[in-house]
C-alpha cells in the first residue's frame, strides 16, 4: 500500500468509521434488507464517513499541528492537503448518489446526515450548539436505513429519537479526553462550556435516555434484558465516577471508559431493535 493511500486511510478516522458502517449494515439486515441492499446501505454510510473524517482532518490540520498531533497524516505530511480536499469532495458527492439506490427519501435522509456532520466540522464545533449535528446525524442513520426499504416506510419515532440521544451522548463522551488540548487551540463547543463535570453528567444522562427509548420504545412489554440494560446505564457511570475519584488524576479517563460501556450497550440495543421495526 502506497504512503498516500495509507495516509488517506489513517486520515479517515478508520476505527469509528468502520464501527458506524458495521452498525448500519447490521441494522439494515435486521430491518429486512436483502443482501444487495445491505451492501448499498453500507457503501453509502462508508462514503459519508470518509467525507466527514477527511474533512475533519483537513479543517483541523493547523490546530493539530499546534498541539503536536503526530498521529495525523496531514500534519506529518503523509498526505497532502490538496489530496485530502479532493478525496473529501469525491466522497461527499458519492454519498447521495449511492443513497439513491434506496429511493429519493432515503437519499435525502443520508444527505441530511452528511451535511449535518460536515457543519459540525465547520463552523459548529466551536459553538454552544455543537451537540446538534451529532443528534441530527445519528438520528438520520436509522431513518435512512428504514426509508431505504421497499415502499420507504416511516421510521419509528422512538428509534430515531434513541439514535439522536445516543449521538448527543457520544459527543460529550468523545470530547472528555481532549478538553485540555481543545482549550489550548480555542475550541469552545458545548462540552467545553459545561466543563468536565457537566460533560460527564450530560453524557451519562443522554445515554441513559437513549437506553430507555430503546427498551421502552418498541411495542410490547420490555424484556428483562432491556431492563437490565437500563439498570446498567444508571450503575456503570456512577461506578466510573467513584472509581475515578479514587484514582488521583484519572477521573476523566475512568468516566470516559464508563460512558463508552453504556454507549456500547446502546449500540447493541440499536442493532437488535431492527427486529421489531
Amino acid at each position: 500500500m502506497s504512503t498516500r493511500v495509507l495516509g488517506l486511510v489513517r486520515a479517515s478516522h478508520p476505527e469509528p468509521a468502520a464501527a458506524v458502517v458495521v452498525v448500519a449494515a447490521l441494522l439494515a439486515a435486521g430491518v429486512g434488507h436483502s443482501a444487495a441492499r445491505v451492501a448499498a446501505v453500507a457503501l453509502t454510510v462508508l462514503a459519508s464517513q470518509l467525507a466527514v473524517g477527511w474533512s475533519n482532518d483537513l479543517i483541523d490540520a493547523d490546530r493539530d499541528a499546534a498541539v503536536g498531533r503526530t498521529d495525523k497524516p496531514v500534519t506529518t505530511g503523509a498526505v497532502a492537503r490538496s489530496t485530502l480536499a479532493r478525496a473529501t469532495a469525491v466522497a461527499a458527492v458519492a454519498t447521495p448518489l449511492l443513497a439513491l439506490a434506496g429511493g429519493p427519501a432515503a437519499a435525502v435522509c443520508a444527505t441530511l446526515g452528511l451535511v449535518s456532520a460536515l457543519l459540525y466540522n465547520r463552523p459548529l464545533k466551536s459553538t454552544a450548539v455543537s451537540v446538534l449535528p451529532y443528534a441530527v446525524s445519528f438520528g438520520a442513520l436509522p431513518a435512512f436505513v428504514v426509508l431505504a426499504l421497499p415502499g420507504a416506510p416511516a421510521p419509528p419515532a422512538w428509534l430515531v429519537a434513541a439514535a439522536a440521544l445516543l449521538g448527543a451522548g457520544a459527543h460529550f463522551a468523545n470530547v472528555l479526553p481532549d478538553l485540555a488540548d481543545d482549550a489550548r487551540t480555542g475550541v469552545r463547543g458545548l462540552p467545553h462550556r459545561l466543563g468536565p463535570t457537566g460533560s460527564r453528567l450530560a453524557a451519562a444522562g443522554l445515554l441513559l435516555a437513549a437506553t430507555v427509548a430503546l427498551v421502552f420504545g418498541p411495542p410490547g412489554p420490555p424484556s428483562w434484558t432491556g431492563l437490565s440494560a437500563v439498570a446498567a446505564a444508571v450503575a456503570v457511570p456512577a461506578l466510573g465516577w467513584y472509581a475515578g475519584r479514587a484514582a488521583t488524576g484519572d477521573r476523566p479517563v475512568t468516566a470516559f471508559r464508563a460512558v463508552l460501556v453504556v454507549a456500547l450497550i446502546d449500540v447493541v440495543l440499536l442493532v437488535a431493535s431492527g427486529r421489531v421495526v
